[in-house]
């Protein structure tokens, strides 16, 4: 007539773990479609950026087009905008390369 307590114990085990599948399932989805996609897309855009070299033509995250004329070694990229005017920008305010140049000959 009496139910052991352990009879019920064993029955609010499985129930627990039920109940926290949801969230691992939510988990996963979230870093399949968000966090993994933005993992990529950053070491995409950070290769690039170490990739720029002088003479591609660059798109800034501003939207000035122009030319690299020099790369700094403390993470900034001069960018001639027009004929005579160059800004100076931050490596990673780049948003895209329009033009590689191709590699010149070594001396």
């Amino acid at each position: 007539m009496f139910v052991s307590p352990a009879y019920a114990q064993d029955a609010g085990a499985a129930a627990g773990l039920v109940s926290i599948l949801p969230f691992v399932l939510i988990f996963a989805i979230m870093y399949f479609l968000l966090i993994r996609p933005q993992q990529k897309k950053l070491k995409q855009h950070k290769a690039m950026v170490e990739a720029v070299r002088r003479g591609d033509q660059v798109v800034t995250a501003g939207g000035l087009i122009g030319k690299v004329y020099k790369v700094k070694e403390d993470g900034e990229v001069e960018v001639e905008v027009a004929e005579g005017v160059r800004v100076r920008v931050l490596k990673t305010t780049l948003a895209n390369v329009i033009s590689k140049t191709e590699p010149g000959a070594k001396e």
